[in-house]
């Protein structure tokens, strides 16, 4: 019964929050070999739409912050725990 949730979770369309565009949507996740856009934070499509301005800015601030040391993409959660 997980599978089910999980299988849904992954098949969900994924969004760059860090790369919005002019008309309010947003461009499909990951970016191509050799571009020079910054590294992209990915999000499914309906957490994008419920998460606020000032969330989206924090979560791509925090993964450009950490960086992409080793070639391998950097894992940054996209919410932050209050204290």
């Amino acid at each position: 019964m997980a599978e089910t949730g999980l299988r849904k979770w992954v098949k969900e369309k994924w969004v760059d929050i860090g790369a919005p565009k002019k008309n309010g949507k947003y461009q499909p996740c990951g970016r191509s070999k050799g571009s020079k856009r910054k590294y992209p934070k990915c999000v499914p499509l309906a957490k994008a739409t419920r998460m606020s301005s000032s969330q989206k800015a924090s979560a791509v601030k925090r993964k450009r912050a950490a960086g992409n040391p080793g070639g391998k993409p950097t894992n940054v959660k996209t919410f932050v725990k209050k204290k």
